[in-house]
């Protein structure tokens, strides 16, 4: 939606409104009474206020949908959103901002306490004492049992209501189809995102979650359609860039592309290595190259990184370390990282034993340093928290980290089994992951693994499979 305004700051809600009405035009929106009217009015009074809020919201925006630095950023987005609160207590978009930064810090496990959903569940009492019909409050109301709760019927409730208002809201569609998707209801996750992507077109956060969608489904020609349209955004960040060649390593079990996009973006930025961090050492995994997986470690300044991308299990610097020793047939090097890894994920399980992401993870470090009972107990117990049924992401990902448990202590049988219902998942096991994820080495041999392999395989390699 380009265009040029030359006003003074001081009118800047005015083109704010301008810019709005001319995207519901050039889309042909129906607009309701509601959203004509909250384009003309100013969200606040005070520019200042509102300038704290615009910083807010990006850092909410990547750590809620990359992952990017999130131990810093919703902290941050914190205490900016107070500061605009402070300067004008009628701001009721910054309360249902600071309502979502809340949220993030509890779901993101950085404040997994009761007392941060009381925060996030203040704030959105507060944006709905200003207008108990605000749409905008309604919809944070839903974020805050999604992120708080995962309680799915309720936050449908308030998306309803939300929706009542703000018919051509984007955003009341991709939550709809982020809780689809939890639900397993892959086909109601699609079009409702597909909608939200016809509402704002060019909306990247939107693509991506669509794209990475169709990507969990293994449905990777749209997936890649999707991601060709992120491509073509002027505004296209780091991670529209790595959605195409995330689909190429999960569909091909291809890392090349994935690899030369890294090093294509790192030479054009170079201060985006800490963001890139995570990919690098994963493509060095994969590519069984030790020394490139230990470089790109060597700029991990925060304290853990996704496992697979996907949910919400993460690692530890120690126990990425640990992987790279084992690589290098340093068996020593690799139990003392190991060690140092269990020392931290237990004191991390022991503050948050119902979380079953953490506890699977210390299962698998259990696994790693050869502590069988244990990490067969840890894994059955958090499959038991959080099972695929409740959450179709995460839960599905602790499952694909138990099989992992399984084949690491020698319960070949138990790991072929959850690996047959893996590959059958949304979100289980990609053929980008069987074939090149050092994880699955101890069952490479197995007739019954290989055809779990042939059968995640593309059709063009299986046709030269039977040649």
């Amino acid at each position: 939606w380009a265009g040029e305004y030359d006003r003074d700051l001081n009118e800047v809600f005015v083109i704010e409104a301008e810019v709005a009405q001319s995207v519901a035009s050039q889309l042909g929106a129906k607009l309701s009474a509601y959203e004509t009217t909250a384009m003309q009015e100013r969200p606040t009074k005070d520019l200042v206020a509102y300038d704290l809020y615009v910083h807010a919201a990006p850092l909410i925006e990547e750590s809620l949908y990359y992952g990017l630095s999130s131990e810093t950023n919703l902290f941050k987005a914190v205490e900016l959103l107070n500061q605009a609160i402070a300067r004008d207590p009628t701001f009721l978009l910054a309360y249902c901002q600071l309502a979502r930064a809340h949220d993030g810090i509890y779901w993101n496990a950085l404040d997994h306490t009761p007392g941060r959903l009381e925060l996030a569940k203040s704030a959105v009492n507060s944006a709905l004492q200003l207008n108990a019909d605000s749409g905008e409050a309604h919809f944070a109301y839903a974020l805050h049992f999604y992120y708080g709760y995962l309680d799915y019927d309720r936050a449908r409730k308030e998306l309803a209501i939300a929706l009542r208002t703000m018919p051509n809201n984007a955003r009341i569609f991709e939550l709809s189809g982020y809780i689809d998707r939890r639900q397993a209801r892959w086909n109601d996750a699609l079009r409702n995102l597909e909608r939200a992507a016809e509402l704002d077109p060019r909306n990247d956060d939107i693509l991506f979650g669509t794209g990475f969608t169709y990507l969990c489904a293994r449905d990777y020609e749209p997936a890649r359609e999707i991601a060709n349209r992120g491509l073509a955004l002027p505004t296209k960040n780091n991670y529209a860039q790595l959605l195409p060649v995330w689909i190429d390593f999960h569909e091909q079990a291809d890392t090349g592309p994935w690899h030369a996009v890294l090093e294509k973006i790192l030479a054009e930025n170079p201060a985006s290595a800490r963001d890139l961090t995570r990919g690098r050492f994963f493509v060095g995994l994969y590519e069984r190259d030790p020394v490139a997986a230990e470089g790109a470690l060597a700029t991990l300044d925060y304290p853990v990184m996704n496992a697979r991308g996907i949910g919400a299990v993460k690692f530890s610097p120690a126990y990425a370390r640990g992987l790279v020793a084992r690589m290098k047939g340093d068996a020593a090097g690799a139990h003392t990282a190991f060690s140092v890894a269990r020392a931290q994920q237990e004191e991390a399980v022991r503050t948050a034993p119902d979380d079953a992401s953490k506890l699977c993870f210390l299962g698998l470090i259990d696994a790693s340093l050869g502590r069988k009972e244990e990490a067969l107990r840890e894994g059955r117990r958090a499959i038991e928290l959080l099972p695929s049924t409740k959450d179709a992401l995460n839960g599905t990902e602790v499952l694909y980290f138990y099989a992992v448990i399984c084949a690491w202590t020698g319960e070949r049988d138990q790991a072929i089994q959850q690996l047959e219902i893996l590959a059958k998942l949304p979100a289980g096991v990609s053929y980008g992951e069987i074939r090149l994820d050092p994880f699955w080495d101890p069952l490479r041999g197995d007739p019954r693994f290989e055809r779990i392999v042939a059968s995640l395989a593309p059709i063009t390699a299986k046709k030269n499979a039977t040649r």
